[in-house]
Parts: C-alpha cells; sequence; structure tokens
C-alpha cells in the first residue's frame, strides 16, 4: 500500500466515522470508519519505514595525479553502501 492509498482510507475513514449518520442493520458505519482510519494509519507507517530503509549508494571519486614520464592519468570510482561524501576542501 502506498501513501496515496493510506491517505485515502484515512479519509475515507474519517468520513465514515465522524460525518455519516446512517442505520444499517447489523453494521455500525462508526466501528467501520475508525477500523479504515486504523488500516490506513498502519499502511502509512509501514510505507515510510520502507522507504526510509532502503539501500542508499553512495559514489566517491579519487583521481590519481599522473606519474612523472605517465602519459596517462589514473581515474577509480569506488562504491560504499551508507558512506557519506566527504567534505569539500578548503581553500584559503
Amino acid at each position: 500500500m502506498g501513501i496515496g492509498a493510506s491517505i485515502f482510507l484515512l479519509a475515507l475513514g474519517a468520513i465514515l466515522a465522524f460525518a455519516v449518520e446512517a442505520d444499517i442493520s447489523g453494521l455500525d458505519i462508526g466501528v467501520i470508519g475508525w477500523i479504515l482510519m486504523a488500516a490506513g494509519l498502519a499502511g502509512l507507517i509501514i510505507t515510510l519505514w520502507f522507504w526510509n530503509t532502503r539501500r542508499r549508494t553512495v559514489v566517491s571519486r579519487t583521481q590519481a595525479a599522473p606519474a612523472a614520464g605517465a602519459g596517462y592519468s589514473e581515474y577509480r570510482e569506488v562504491r560504499r553502501d551508507d558512506v557519506p561524501p566527504p567534505p569539500p576542501p578548503a581553500y584559503s
């Protein structure tokens, strides 16, 4: 369930719990509204939790200076998980 479906369930549950005054034999519309709001809130929390725990990949790049007499430069790219990028160099 995504954020949109969770918000829809929350809104529908609130409408049924607070705004509808219908009598259906064997059903309590207010209780159904509270159940839908609880399901929407649970879905919203679970969706946000999954989004927060997704794997993040951080790319850090280093470039070595060419050695004396070498006609090439070396470029390396190292991928690490959940490592913040280094701060920019301080120039004075």
